[in-house]
């Protein structure tokens, strides 16, 4: 008789759980359908302002080109690009950095007239390659021939796959740690079950890959976008002397420490039966197992967006407690999903360690994703006006979905622990699966035949009996566990073969006694035999696994539980894909004030720059006002002329007038001008250099006698 365990099955999906399953559908459905329709992820530095500006026309030809990011950025030499009308290189290709985030390229003497294009291919301090172009002109606008590529720095095969790569990682980060951690926190017993070691050991393989690939991805990444690139040892290199490249190396170290614990939890630490040692080895294990975990998550946090911007010092410590935290609760969930259809034997208290550890991890995710939503938005407007803030938006509305779910699972978890009746569920759920069993008519019969009689038998499982003669005694008592008389004639099948019937002892069939005809000594087995209690164990192997699945699903609220678990997992996986997306996107702080300072730009009124200036040196004749233009009003040579004129707007002939320029937020100037005096209530100056924009402040000293004077002091735009 062939015995069929049942399986779980859309059936045992029933109620409540069909609900929540439905509800994660569609929450998958949707999401899919926004991030399907998404704009590719943009990095993390933005370019801010730029000299020459975009599309700006200078009269001469600048001796460099600038361009200022939102945070640092790494660069090397051949980063910046200068194209003349023709597509000739002419800058140096050499690069320098000028501080505050800014970096400058010389460009070659004496070039001609026209529109130069500047094209730019950096990596943000978090890893993520920027880039783009814009073009100035020198003298007049002119028709170019410089084409770019059309694929975006990141973006193509390559893009792709470096993507699933970083989601691979997320990924076997999550259940390695939280495997590891629900079987020495929660399920000891667990170290010696197949399907929970082959999950560990499938997420450090999946970690350990998908790092492999990203740190050969990374090259044609922040690169060409070539695949073969990945395997050039030569660009391989300069990915080591990276940041990222240096966290990557670090997580592969780690990664093989990791591989010698999850061997000893599996192994040394299963196989250990003495109680004090194997407690010993277990807080050995958490301490080591924890540091590993810290260092692995560190390597995330020392390359992305923890290690830049404000307050990293504080972030990257919160961003490796965030990512303990989504471990040890999507994790552990992922484990405890698997004990609850694969292990049925866990047992309630394992069930209720995860639900303190699930809840605790809730608590640190609130505190320190609160904490990086603030430092990474910044403003109510960036959170909803930006990519980066509605795709938070979407996250911390799974989020409050999976804390909705397991709120479900752990009011199952408290009504297994409880007791049901004045006895625990699991012994409930045995009690039904008795009486069911025990009210079925039909009872399962083997039957068995031995080829050296010709004799077949029925035999009843349940108490023994042949069906054909006689009961014999007990199971392995004289006479044995069935008998083989047929035809009712005790003696007849020993005549037939020269002898009496006898029972043989523990065989569980009668045979012939007496040597049989073809000259083998009384007792001997039969043929197949063995086999045949072979065939027998097995089926009773199989009815206890059948009976202890039917035990399992007899309980409501384990099925409860198992239902609930299901759909948290399912939400879960959708929660590290956002996460992964997040990781991928520009911030909404970074695009705000990139935003903002292009706003800025583009405000600031063309042509010369105008400031008055009303003075009273309080002696005789000692009121007037006087008036400054700068012109062209931007980066680089300027002409400046100053005007001054009486209260009744005749011209004033000052005895002296000196002007001065100091840009504050780069620490720049004072830088004094000393006009010329060229008629009646007017100076000038020409070749008045200003080396970069900004708010800069301009002093004004105007002396009306010989002891009369005041300075005056006003805020302008220049470029």
């Amino acid at each position: 008789m062939r015995t069929t365990a049942p399986r779980p099955g859309p059936a045992a999906l029933n109620g409540y759980g069909r609900l929540l399953l439905v509800a994660v559908a569609l929450i998958v459905a949707v999401l899919g359908s926004v991030l399907a329709a998404a704009a590719p992820a943009g990095a993390h530095a933005a370019l801010t302002g730029s000299d020459p500006k975009q599309g700006a026309v200078v009269d001469k030809a600048p001796e460099q080109v600038s361009l200022t990011f939102s945070e640092k950025v790494a660069m090397s030499d051949g980063s910046v690009r200068v194209l003349d009308p023709a597509g000739k290189r002419v800058d140096t290709g050499k690069t320098t950095d000028l501080g505050s985030h800014t970096y400058g390229v010389k460009l070659k003497p004496g070039l001609p007239d026209g529109t130069f294009t500047v094209a730019y291919q950096v990596v943000s301090a978090d890893s993520h390659p920027i880039a783009g172009a814009f073009t100035f002109s020198i003298g007049a606008p002119s028709a170019t021939k410089v084409t770019l590529p059309d694929q975006d720095v990141g973006g193509g095969l390559v893009g792709t796959l470096y993507d699933i790569a970083r989601y691979v990682a997320y990924a076997g980060f999550t259940v390695v740690v939280g495997g590891a951690a629900f079987v020495l926190g929660c399920w000891q017993r667990g170290a010696g079950v197949r399907p929970l070691q082959r999950l560990v050991v499938g997420g450090w393989l999946a970690l350990t890959g998908a790092t492999l690939v990203t740190l050969l991805l990374r090259a044609p990444y922040t690169g060409s976008g070539k695949l073969g690139d990945a395997f050039d040892l030569a660009k391989l290199g300069d990915v080591l002397q990276t940041k990222t490249g240096a966290a990557l190396v670090s997580r592969l170290l780690l990664l093989a420490a990791a591989a010698l614990f999850i061997a000893v939890l599996f192994g040394a630490y299963e196989r250990r039966e003495d109680a004090k040692e194997k407690r010993d080895l277990a807080f050995g294990l958490a301490i080591g197992g924890g540091v590993v975990a810290t260092g692995v998550a560190a390597t995330w946090a020392l390359a992305e967006h923890a290690s830049t911007g404000i307050q990293a010092g504080i972030a990257m410590p919160v961003d490796v407690l965030h990512l303990l935290a989504v471990a040890a609760w999507l994790g552990g969930l992922a484990a405890l999903l698997l004990c609850l259809y694969r292990a049925p034997d866990i047992d309630a208290a394992a069930v209720r360690r995860f639900s303190r550890v699930a809840f605790v991890s809730v608590v640190a995710l609130a505190a320190t994703g609160l904490y990086q939503s603030w430092r990474q938005v910044g403003s109510w407007t960036a959170l909803v006006e930006t990519g980066y803030g509605q795709l938070l938006l979407v996250k911390i509305g799974l989020v409050a979905v999976l804390v909705g779910v397991a709120s479900v699972s752990r009011r199952w978890t408290m009504r297994i622990a409880g007791e049901a009746g004045g006895m625990a569920p699991e012994a409930a759920a045995a009690t039904v699966v008795e009486q069911r069993t025990s009210t079925k008519k039909k009872k399962p019969v083997a039957v068995a035949h031995s080829s050296k009689t010709g004799v077949s038998a029925a035999v009843d499982t349940a108490d023994g009996k042949a069906s054909g003669g006689k009961g014999g005694g007990p199971s392995g008592g004289k006479g044995g566990g069935s008998g083989s008389k047929s035809g009712g004639d005790k003696a007849d099948a020993g005549k037939g073969n020269g002898g009496k019937a006898s029972g043989a002892k523990g065989s569980g069939t009668k045979a012939a006694d007496g040597k049989a005809s073809d000259g083998k000594e009384p007792g001997a087995k039969a043929p197949g035999q063995d086999k045949r209690a072979a065939q027998l164990a097995r089926q009773q192997a199989a009815m206890d696994t059948a009976r202890q699945k039917r035990i399992r699903d007899a309980d409501p609220h384990r099925s409860g539980l198992r239902r609930s678990v299901f759909a948290e997992a399912g939400v879960a996986v959708v929660v590290l894909a956002v996460t992964t997306l997040l990781t991928s996107t520009e911030p909404g702080r970074t695009e705000e004030e990139a935003k903002n300072a292009s706003n800025t730009s583009a405000q600031q009124p063309a042509g010369p720059v105008k400031a008055n200036f009303p003075f009273d040196t309080g002696g005789k004749d000692g009121k007037g006002a006087v008036r400054l233009e700068l012109t062209p009003g931007r980066t680089g040579s300027n002409d400046l002329h100053v005007y001054a004129t009486r209260p009744n707007g005749s011209a004033f002939d000052l005895p002296e007038v000196k002007v001065s320029f100091t840009l504050k937020a780069k620490d720049v100037g004072p830088l004094p001008v000393a006009p010329d005096r060229i008629a009646t209530g007017h100076w000038s100056a020409s070749g008045v250099q200003v080396p970069m924009a900004g708010k800069w402040q301009v002093k004004m000293t105007v002396r009306t006698s010989d002891i009369d004077q005041v300075t005056l002091d006003k805020n302008v735009q220049i470029g």
